[in-house]
């Protein structure tokens, strides 16, 4: 997948990482840019397509996918955390929420761009995912449990559209310098780096992105005699 030329779709991309990857697309000479967001007057980006759509909202999808149908590049980027252990108090809602925002949204929105991805040569779907798709913390369990469905659903879309020829490539991060980190205190990514490695990676034919070390780390520990996944010894 070449970045020049290209059209791309990027769901939650009026900040944060999404506009990072809007921002490189244009500079990487993409055709054209589309920038979704709930609230469309919320892109302020020159050069981009504003675009409505809440990723939970059915209609809002399938005109996105009517309106956008040049598409050859799509980036799920768009998610929530709710910051909820497993036995929080309100963690099922919380549960609920972020699976409709980042696994059932990315889910929907491949249905719905699949078939504009083939008639254009096939091109890629990027899943923004997490180090939290392998591992589980006590105050983002919900979250985890999200985008390790994400991860699985990246996994099997990648199988389903190989034979159109369409590229699927996973992101794994751990913390970002987003709003969506704001307040937590620790080691974090610029955005703009996250989203360098991804189109590098995407332009090679990856079809993983481990965008720092504690990601690497962790994907390594998958495989060790006690799994990292399973903690510290005696938790």
């Amino acid at each position: 997948m070449k970045i020049n030329n290209a059209v791309a779709f990027i769901t939650g991309a009026n900040r944060g990482l999404g506009l990072a990857f809007a921002k490189a697309l244009l500079a990487g000479g993409a055709r054209r840019v589309y920038a979704a967001a709930r609230d469309p007057a919320s892109v302020a980006l020159p050069g981009v397509t504003p675009i409505r759509l809440d990723v939970t909202n059915a209609d809002e999808i399938a005109a996105a996918a009517r309106d956008c149908g040049d598409v050859d590049l799509l980036v799920n980027n768009a998610g929530i955390a709710r910051g909820k252990g497993f036995l929080a108090a309100d963690s099922v809602e919380a549960a609920r929420a972020e699976l409709e925002t980042n696994y059932f949204g990315p889910l929907h929105i491949a249905r719905a761009f699949a078939p504009a991805l083939a008639r254009n040569g096939g091109g890629a779907i990027v899943n923004v995912l997490s180090v939290l798709s392998w591992v589980s913390l006590p105050t983002s369990s919900t979250y985890g449990a999200s985008k390790a469905a994400a991860w699985s659903l990246t996994n099997g879309l990648r199988n389903e559209l190989r034979a159109q020829g369409t590229q699927v490539l996973a992101l794994h991060v751990g913390y970002m310098d987003t709003d969506m980190a704001a307040g937590i205190d620790a080691p974090k990514s610029r955005p703009e780096d996250v989203v360098r490695l991804t189109l590098e990676t995407l332009e090679a034919g990856g079809e993983e992105a481990l965008a720092d070390e504690i990601s690497r780390n962790v994907k390594r520990g998958l495989s060790a005699e006690r799994g990292v996944y399973l903690g510290a010894p005696g938790r």
